[in-house]
C-alpha cells in the first residue's frame, strides 16, 4: 500500500496521480475512476471477457468459472436507483461463483441513526471481500476507496458510479463493445466517435473520454445543447493528451463523419427546477432517416435508460449496438472482478 496521506490532499492530486493508491503490489485493487486504466489494462480485459464468454460456453466451462471465486462475497451497496448495473455485477460475481450480500436503501441501515459513511463501508468490509458501490455524491467511492487503504483488512472497491463525475465499469463495457465491433476493421485505433445528449451531467461520456485517449488518431465529436455541453475538464485533459475532439450543435450533419454514435438521454433528474424537461431536445434524436447517412460498419450505441433519443424501429438495425452492450456489461465486469483478484491468468489458460 502507499504511504499515509490525508484526505484532503488525496482529493487535491490529478486522477493520474491517484491511481497508485488504488494498486496493490503494483496491481489494480481498487476500480474507482476511468484515469487508472491504460492501454494495456484495457487490452487485458477485451482479452479476458471474450475468453470468459467462450469458456461459458460448455458446462464444464461454467463451472470452472464459478471455482475461481466460490470463497468470496461481494456486497453491493448502491443507494442510488439501478437495474442494468445492479443486475450486471449481480451476474458477474454468480458467474465467478461469489455470494452476494445487498444494501440498496440507505434509509433502513444505520446511516438513518448518523452512522458515517465510511463506518457503514467498514462494516461491510467485516462481511465481504469485495464492495459493489453506486451514489449520487461523485467522490464517495473515491474517499471509501482511500479509507481501505489505512485499515487493517482492505478490501477491493469498485465505483459502480458516482454523481455526474465518474462510471469507470461502464466505460470498460464501452470500450469492450467498440474492440468487437471494429476488431475486424482495423480496431478502435483511428476511429471518429460522437457523443450525443447531456454531455453536462453524462458521466458516461465523460469516463469513455478519459479512455480513448489511449488510442492512436482516434477524434470525437461533443454534440449537445450548448447549455448540456461537455466539461471544460474534460476538453482541457484532452487537449492535454492531443486528442482531437470537435463540438456540434447539429447531429444530422456529423452522423455520416462518425463510426460511433454514442447517444444519451437528457439527464433532469440532476435539475431541480426541471428547466431540462421543459426544453425540446428533438435535434439531439437519432431519427430513423438518419440511418441512410450512417455507414455501413457503424454503431450505435447507448448506457441506457433510453428515452426519445433512439426510436423503438432502429432496434432493428444491425448497427444498433445497445443491446449488445448490456450483454458485454457482464462480461467486462467478470473479466475486471477476476483481474482484482488474480485470476486473470487461470482464465487465459484454462
Amino acid at each position: 500500500m502507499n504511504h499515509k496521506i490525508s484526505w484532503e490532499k488525496f482529493q487535491k492530486l490529478r486522477g493520474s496521480k491517484k491511481s497508485p493508491y488504488f494498486k496493490k503490489q503494483g496491481k489494480i485493487f481498487h476500480a474507482i475512476m476511468a484515469q487508472q486504466f491504460d492501454r494495456d489494462f484495457l487490452d487485458t480485459t477485451c482479452r479476458l471477457a471474450t475468453k470468459t464468454r467462450k469458456i461459458a460456453d460448455s458446462k464444464s466451462g461454467k463451472k470452472f468459472l464459478k471455482n475461481l471465486l466460490f470463497d468470496k462475497r461481494a456486497m453491493l451497496y448502491f443507494s442510488q436507483p439501478s437495474s442494468r448495473t445492479f443486475l450486471s455485477f449481480v451476474s458477474a460475481c454468480q458467474t465467478l461463483g461469489m455470494d452476494i450480500t445487498e444494501v440498496r436503501d440507505p434509509s433502513i441501515s444505520s446511516e438513518k441513526k448518523g452512522e458515517t459513511q465510511e463506518d457503514s463501508i467498514r462494516t461491510f468490509s467485516s462481511y465481504a471481500d469485495l464492495i459493489i458501490m453506486r451514489h449520487h455524491q461523485k467522490d464517495l467511492a473515491e474517499k471509501m476507496a482511500w479509507t481501505m487503504n489505512f485499515i487493517g483488512r482492505p478490501v477491493p472497491i469498485i465505483n459502480a458510479g458516482s454523481g455526474k463525475d465518474q462510471h469507470p465499469t461502464q466505460a470498460l463495457l464501452d470500450i469492450y463493445t467498440l474492440h468487437r465491433s471494429f476488431e475486424n476493421y482495423g480496431g478502435i485505433d483511428g476511429i471518429t466517435v460522437a457523443m450525443v445528449g447531456d454531455l453536462a451531467r453524462g458521466r458516461t461520456v465523460r469516463s469513455l473520454s478519459y479512455l480513448l485517449q489511449h488510442y492512436r488518431e482516434v477524434k470525437i465529436i461533443f454534440v449537445s445543447p450548448p447549455e448540456l455541453g461537455m466539461g471544460e475538464d474534460i476538453k482541457d485533459y484532452l487537449k492535454k493528451k492531443k486528442v482531437s475532439f470537435s463540438e456540434s450543435d447539429n447531429l444530422e450533419e456529423v452522423v455520416e463523419e462518425a463510426d460511433a454514435i454514442y447517444m444519451t438521454r437528457i439527464q433532469d433528474e440532476w435539475d431541480k427546477k426541471g428547466k431540462a424537461s421543459q426544453k425540446n431536445y428533438e435535434n439531439f434524436c437519432f431519427k430513423k432517416e438518419y440511418l441512410k447517412l450512417l455507414k455501413p460498419n457503424a454503431v450505435i450505441m447507448h448506457p441506457l435508460p433510453r428515452r426519445k433519443e433512439i426510436p423503438l424501429e432502429i432496434d432493428n438495425d444491425k448497427r444498433a449496438m445497445y443491446w449488445r452492450q448490456v450483454r458485454n456489461g457482464m462480461w467486462a465486469r467478470v473479466a475486471l472482478i477476476a483481474m482484482i483478484f488474480n485470476k486473470g491468468k487461470e482464465i487465459i489458460d484454462f
